[in-house]
């Protein structure tokens, strides 16, 4: 197996240079990453190799080692559209699951659950598989995802110490699951 031609140590939220060097196309999970080897629209090989993991967003750019970018666009995926008369209670409903969520102004996106389908069924919304670019909400920390309830924060002091606090954020959701 042959070295990839390009490697990216970096990326940035979104792309400036007018002329890239290419553009991979990935699903949501893919995009997901920290070291991983990806094959851009033109066959080009590239290696990613960032320094922590890293949620790639639609219209992101990952930076080349030896300068330039590679743009990051989100490929089609099988998806759930959600409308409703009550589409901001649906969006909650969604959001207490901890359910990747796009919203929009008519409609709410989210990955296939039939479970999750027939929940929002219950509560009155309409839903239709489609085929479409993913581009959640990002978490509420800051993070570019949605994860579990706990995170982990340092905090450097000026007298070069550290602390560490991890903060659960477990909660009862207040719902029950009778068959």
């Amino acid at each position: 197996m042959s070295a990839p031609a390009l490697t990216a140590r970096s990326y940035h939220g979104h792309a400036h240079d007018a002329a890239p060097e290419g553009r991979v196309v990935l699903d949501y999970d893919a995009r997901f990453l920290r070291r991983k080897v990806l094959t851009t629209e033109d066959g080009q090989r590239l290696l990613v190799d960032l320094p922590q993991v890293t949620s790639l967003d639609h219209g992101g750019a990952l930076l080349l080692e030896g300068g330039g970018e590679v743009l990051v666009q989100a490929a089609p995926e099988p998806l759930l559209e959600v409308t409703s008369q009550q589409l901001t209670r649906m969006a909650w409903h969604i959001g207490n699951r901890h359910t990747p969520c796009q919203i929009e102004e008519t409609r709410l996106l989210i990955q296939r659950d039939h479970v999750i389908a027939t929940m929002l069924a219950h509560l009155g919304a309409t839903t239709r598989e489609v085929e479409e670019p993913f581009t959640p909400e990002g978490g509420a920390y800051g993070h570019g995802r949605t994860h579990s309830h706990e995170h982990g924060h340092s905090h450097h002091t000026g007298d070069g110490q550290s602390h560490s606090h991890n903060h659960d954020h477990s909660h009862d959701h207040g719902h029950s699951h009778d068959h």
